[in-house]
């Protein structure tokens, strides 16, 4: 198969008029130009030139192959051309979430993120994806600010929402505002596997004497919430959890709450604008979840 470097040396012949100034035009010495020129005329099966003491002829094989080796590199030349003007594709940023995030939040998060740029996304917990930032693996992440967050990120605040119980809206308790760990001592619970404060909450309950049976233990907080609004138990979730058929109540003395958070490395492995541009997204979804769920 002939190739475009073969034409190009050809042509190069042609033009300068003999095998020494071609192989100075396109940067090959004379001995290197005439082998490749030996194996074109191989594969072609004819000679290309008639070699004369002080310049070049074409054969009858060459003068036929040259309207088309134009032709072939004026094409290939026009192809480069346009190429260049189409715009350069973005690169994904790749951008970790945590699986404790209301499906609602998630989709107001990741939709304004996917406008500002390109976006690839993983899940994880805040440990993994805190590992993913640090070793270059994620460009950033929805997660949570917590004590033991390393100081080489940057975090910037998205919203800080409490923790709450939440019942069947047909539950006895439903129309009270607050509630004692006491009043749930029969009441079936669920568990959300997913959630950050699952440890704290099972302690919160032992340390007042209340174990309450599990009627649900899932890992998918959507279904665990849909188990509530089913009437089957009660769960501990973030006031972003908030749906029809819910009753969202305070607990006495469970004042425990989270703040999530953009992510970023403090070593920067995104473009500024494109940093900058995926952190405004990042807020301007926030304004909306705050207004949402009435938080500050």
């Amino acid at each position: 198969m002939i190739s475009r470097q073969q034409i190009r040396q050809f042509l190069a012949i042609v033009d300068a008029g003999n095998f020494s100034r071609a192989a100075a035009s396109i940067g090959l010495t004379q001995p290197t130009l005439s082998a490749a020129i030996n194996e074109l005329e191989r594969l072609i099966g004819a000679r290309l030139f008639i070699r004369e003491k002080r310049a070049i002829r074409l054969t009858s094989a060459g003068s036929r192959l040259l309207p088309l080796a134009r032709n072939i590199d004026r094409d290939v030349r026009l192809a480069e051309q346009e190429t260049a003007r189409l715009p350069v594709a973005k690169p994904f940023a790749r951008i970790g979430i945590i699986p404790s995030l209301s499906d609602h939040v998630v989709e107001r998060l990741i939709a304004e993120l996917q406008q500002a740029h390109l976006i690839e996304v993983q899940e994880g917990r805040a440990a993994d994806l805190e590992r993913g930032l640090l070793s270059g693996k994620l460009d950033g992440a929805i997660s949570l600010i917590q004590p033991e967050t390393s100081d080489r990120l940057r975090a910037t605040p998205l919203y800080t929402e409490p923790y709450k119980l939440l019942l069947p809206a047909s539950h006895d308790l439903a129309g009270q505002q607050t509630v004692n760990a006491a009043d749930l001592a029969n009441q079936p619970m669920i568990a959300r596997r997913s959630c950050e404060l699952l440890i704290r909450t099972s302690q919160f309950f032992t340390e007042r004497g209340v174990r309450p049976p599990f009627s649900f233990k899932s890992h998918n907080d959507e279904r665990a919430i849909a188990m509530v609004a089913a009437g089957i138990g009660a769960t501990v979730a973030p006031a972003t959890f908030r749906r029809d058929g819910i009753a969202m109540l305070d607990m006495q003395d469970f004042e425990f709450t989270r703040t999530v958070a953009f992510m970023l490395p403090a070593e920067r492995s995104l473009a500024k604008e494109t940093e900058e541009a995926l952190l405004d997204a990042a807020q301007n979804a926030a304004r909306t979840i705050r207004a949402l769920a009435s938080l500050r």
